[in-house]
């Protein structure tokens, strides 16, 4: 195969035409092999296995309609073509700066043998980090319109082993712990579910390029056989989609260990290139905002004594912000409608007129003053119909002032997104529908056209999109730290060591780190489980290209060290690398920041206190650079007393030197590898 170097894609090579059989495609490096077939009883099929070892058996792809026959059996092979592309493409912003895309393809045209004589392509692309496989419909006279009641897409998985994964179907969205079973005891999931199979291999499920399509579900029929299932729909079809259409891919990433998951950029690699063109103005940052003092009662969204939005408020926070370096502030509860039951209504939300206390134009005057941008926010309470009636002038009104980042919210339980049918009639949709996938969408190509990047909370979960449309720059999609603040239990010393090998594999989360105090509401949920080292190490950890400091101004300062920190770490990486973990207990990762020499280092522990010892090959030969360690001091228990004790020192350091660090309970650390001067 001819390699090519730097961006130029490699030209697809079109095999032969028409073949009597399905056949099988290898990834470049040949350790991974999937199969494309038919069973006895012509049920398009496909298998998967890894160094020669089986991963995935037979396992059937189908669909059921709503208003026709299955597309289940009696297939025949029509034609297969393959192809092969060696290419590298650069990200505007990521968690690594160039993206290698080398695999090698089978398209296969499956033919049912029916009066309607439907015909689909299953296209799958095999990288040696995975693999993914998509549907593809042409537009045909047998199938006009398809309303598609499920996908009958299998994961026959050959091997148990252990699963870390959340409940799909059920009221919270996303917003759960992690479970660990094993495989045969999962029972309805949402992706990416990440596995450990009995002989080591590591394996994840997910999909990408979700697009005008409903979100897939995994459910486990028996054994350790999964098969899709889609996101309701109150239309009755979960899909509706008319003419020549694709499915999301389905994706299945592989690796003999943890670093595979980590560092694999298959997701991205299934989506489209930038469809924007020129995004330079969606630029990575920290910020700061009026947010947290909500969480602990201290202040609220809705008007009144308590109201949190004011004018006076916000310019304090700008002052902060220009002071310390942070480029954001977000802003909520400034518009109406906060006030009465907002919760999964949103009928009264008014996206472009402000509280009589909060002058939106004065504030995005004085934060352009101060050097400081607002970060916009637009909570819908889950009333995407209210919202989408307003979106245009929402944006503009954003885009006018400035504004060129905003969050937004769709907080309603599951299945309780209020929307409207062809008839005007309200209806109540899920959040992983195709009317809500439809939905973000929209908001991200309206941002983009105001130069305004999006954050949604409560949202669609990530399927590499950000490839496509650049502004969609990172979304909750988990338990993140805002259940720290109220919640019992709150998020335990395991789970962000479990969203670096779940969650975070699909992509950035603004999981709002940084709360220095240690403390929820008082009365609720005191006590953090982390040490404040272990907060600085989410930087690191957590990948997003915007990183919130998300505690109180007056908090943040009184912790001078962890406050020297964030005004430190980078937002915006080269290359990213895990060293060192085990999905669940631990991750230990280094990232390289963006046109620098420069590394960070931050490392998270489950409740199993760690002495790791680091080896700095990843240095370049013949420099020397400064290190600065913040780690958890010799008596820190991030489930103790002393959850603060925190040493800063610092080495020197070349390649091939190692590193002696601490993690306490519930801890973590952070090391800053500056280059030393010459």
């Amino acid at each position: 195969m001819n390699i090519l170097r730097a961006f130029v894609p490699l030209a697809f090579a079109i095999l032969a035409p028409t073949v009597a059989h399905a056949g099988s495609v290898a990834s470049p490096d040949g350790r991974i092999v999937a199969t494309l077939d038919t069973s006895g009883e012509g049920t398009p099929t496909y298998s998967v296995s890894f160094d020669g070892e089986q991963v995935i058996d037979p396992s059937a792809i189908g669909f059921i309609f709503t208003d026709s026959n299955p597309m289940r059996r009696d297939f025949s092979v029509l034609e297969e073509k393959t192809a092969s592309v060696d290419t590298r493409w650069e990200q505007p912003w990521g968690e690594r700066r160039f993206v290698t895309d080398r695999h090698n393809e089978l398209a296969v045209t499956f033919r049912q043998r029916d009066a309607a004589a439907r015909e689909m392509t299953v296209r799958m692309r095999v990288f040696d980090d995975g693999l993914g496989f998509r549907v593809e419909f042409p537009e045909q006279d047998g199938m006009p319109v398809a309303n598609i009641a499920e996908e009958l897409t299998e994961f026959r998985i050959a091997l148990d082993g252990e699963a870390w994964s959340i409940p799909a179907g059920d009221w919270n969205r996303y917003e759960y712990l992690y479970e660990r079973t094993p495989i045969s005891a999962l029972s309805t999931v949402h992706t990416p579910v990440t596995m450990v199979l009995e002989n080591g291999t590591h394996v994840s499920f997910h999909e990408a390029a979700l697009v005008d399509y409903s979100g897939m579900w995994l459910r486990r029929m028996e054994g350790t056989r999964l098969r899709a299932q889609l996101s309701p729909s109150p239309r009755g079809p979960k899909v509706v989609r008319e003419g020549a259409f694709n499915t999301p891919w389905r994706t299945i990433q592989i690796a003999d260990g943890p670093a595979g998951l980590f560092e694999s950029a298959l997701i991205l690699n299934l989506n489209e290139p930038n469809a924007l063109g020129d995004v330079s103005w969606v630029v990575p940052h920290k910020y700061i905002g009026i947010w947290w003092e909500m969480h602990l009662d201290e202040s609220s969204w809705a008007s009144g004594e308590k109201h949190g939005a004011t004018t006076a408020n916000a310019k304090r926070h700008i002052d902060f912000a220009a002071e310390h370096g942070f480029r954001g502030v977000l802003i909520e509860g400034w518009n109406l409608g906060w006030d009465g039951n907002w919760f999964g209504n949103g009928r009264d939300y008014d996206f472009t007129t402000a509280y009589p206390d909060f002058d939106i134009a004065e504030v995005a005057r004085y934060a352009r003053q101060k050097g400081v941008r607002i970060i916009g926010h637009h909570e819908t309470g889950g009333n995407i119909d209210v919202y989408e009636r307003q979106l245009d002038d929402a944006m503009a009104l954003y885009g006018k002032l400035g504004i060129d980042a905003v969050k937004t919210g769709y907080v309603a339980d599951a299945g309780g997104v209020i929307s409207r049918d062809v008839d005007r009639n309200e209806i109540f949709v899920w959040h992983d529908g195709q009317e809500q996938v439809n939905h973000h969408l929209r908001v991200v190509q309206t941002a983009a056209a105001n130069r305004i990047a999006v954050n949604p909370h409560e949202p669609v979960k990530d399927t590499g999109l950000r490839r496509t449309y650049p502004n969609w720059v990172s979304r909750e999609g988990a338990r993140g730290g805002e259940y720290d603040a109220w919640a019992e239990p709150k998020n335990g010393p395991d789970h962000v060591p479990e969203l670096i090998f779940t969650r975070l594999l699909s992509g950035p989360m603004d999981y709002t780190p940084g709360i220095f105090s240690l403390e929820g509401r008082d009365a609720v949920a005191p006590d953090i489980p982390s040490t404040l080292a272990r907060q600085l190490a989410f930087y690191i950890a957590i990948y997003s290209p915007i990183q919130m400091v998300a505690d109180l101004p007056e908090n943040i300062a009184a912790h001078p060290q962890a406050l020297d920190f964030v005004r430190r770490v980078a937002v915006d990486w080269h290359d990213s690398r895990l060293l060192e973990g085990a999905v669940g207990e631990y991750a230990i990762i280094a990232r390289q920041v963006r046109d620098s020499d420069a590394w960070f280092i931050g490392g998270v522990t489950d409740e199993t206190p760690r002495r790791p010892n680091i080896a700095l090959d990843f240095l370049p030969e013949g420099r020397t650079f400064v290190a600065t360690i913040w780690e958890d001091g010799e008596q820190a228990d991030g489930l103790g007393h002393d959850r603060h004790a925190m040493d800063v020192r610092q080495v020197t350091v070349r390649h091939g030197d190692t590193l002696d660090l601490r993690m306490a309970r519930a801890g973590g650390f952070a090391v800053e590898l500056m280059p030393a001067a010459q």
